[in-house]
């Protein structure tokens, strides 16, 4: 429910674009090692990873602008490095993930994200599933823009790590990154995948259900079984708990599209409860009915409608 919380406050923000009026003054950030020399940060937004060493410290996502000072002070209370931080890698565009940029960057920070990354924060517009849930977002400033960009994957070799940025299309937005730590037996999924109910799928950025799933089973697939898993929001996680998530992907998506091939209408579909034996997973923001529109709208939109059965 935390992490729920926090990534409402996240997206609410977005849709303002002014942190500044949000009170971070009592947000405390947590820092926990998770193995090696990669700690996870918690504290408003999207979870942040750290690798902290010798050459300095690398930084998956920052969350918000404000507490840039607080992620600071809990990468030096660690006591391991007095460097700074080198770089930060965003996962994709959201304020709540990537809105302590410039801070960072102003510190002499390296941003580094995919193409559409820096494209979308560039240009501001609207975030949301195409239907209920949609949200305006504004250009970024010049200095939060990432200035290293790639179209398929980047390694930072830092602490020794070989820290490897990989991108998977048409997620959770269009210029998702999924970040391993092959050393430490680590990875921050983004949001691809979050553990507080039905995911928020950009679907005007570009995302859809389909690319979750794929970018979710290429980490089981390839990575180490006993891979510790950050997700974009909520506790660490396993393979184990991924595999529940992507087998409830696969089965609304199944749903949704065989009431596709039957001609069934969107408002048809809500009528009949067409999710409801996955409504444990619904939430305040993404509701049942939210995450029906969502898996309706990347399928029409796409094209066509996959995962009508089961794997």
């Amino acid at each position: 429910m935390r992490a729920f919380m926090l990534l409402i406050t996240g997206l609410a923000l977005a849709a303002a674009a002014s942190a500044q009026e949000q009170d971070f003054s009592k947000v405390e950030v947590k820092a926990t090692r998770v193995a090696g020399n990669v700690y996870l940060l918690e504290g408003a937004g999207g979870n942040i990873a750290a690798s902290v060493g010798e050459d300095g410290i690398v930084l998956v996502d920052d969350e918000f602008a404000p507490l840039a000072p607080k992620i600071a002070a809990a990468l030096k209370s660690l006591g391991i490095t007095d460097k700074p931080v080198r770089y930060v890698i965003n996962t994709h565009y959201h304020f709540d993930h990537t809105g302590g940029n410039a801070p960072f960057a102003g510190e002499g920070s390296t941003v580094i994200a995919h193409d559409n990354v820096r494209t979308r924060m560039a240009s501001g517009g609207t975030a949301g599933n195409g239907g209920s849930v949609h949200m305006q977002t504004q250009p970024a400033e010049k200095a939060a823009l990432p200035v290293i960009t790639f179209d398929h994957d980047v390694s930072v070799h830092l602490n020794g790590e070989d820290i490897r940025a990989l991108h998977f299309p048409a997620g959770h937005t269009d210029g998702d990154a999924v970040i391993y730590f092959p050393r430490a037996n680590v990875v921050h999924m983004g949001d691809d995948y979050v553990r507080y109910g039905f995911p928020f799928i950009d679907v005007d950025a570009g995302g859809s259900a389909e690319g979750m799933i794929r970018a979710c089973e290429a980490v089981i697939e390839k990575m180490p079984p006993d891979v510790k898993i950050i997700p974009g929001h909520g506790a660490l996680s396993t393979v184990a708990e991924m595999r529940e998530y992507v087998a409830m992907l696969k089965a609304t998506s199944a749903a949704v599209s065989k009431a596709l091939k039957a001609g069934q209408t969107l408002e048809q579909m809500k009528a009949a409860k067409l999710l409801a034996p996955w409504s444990k997973y619904s939430g305040d923001f993404i509701t049942t009915d939210a995450f029906l529109e969502t898996l309706y709208n990347a399928m029409t939109k796409s094209g066509h409608t996959p995962f009508v059965r089961h794997n």
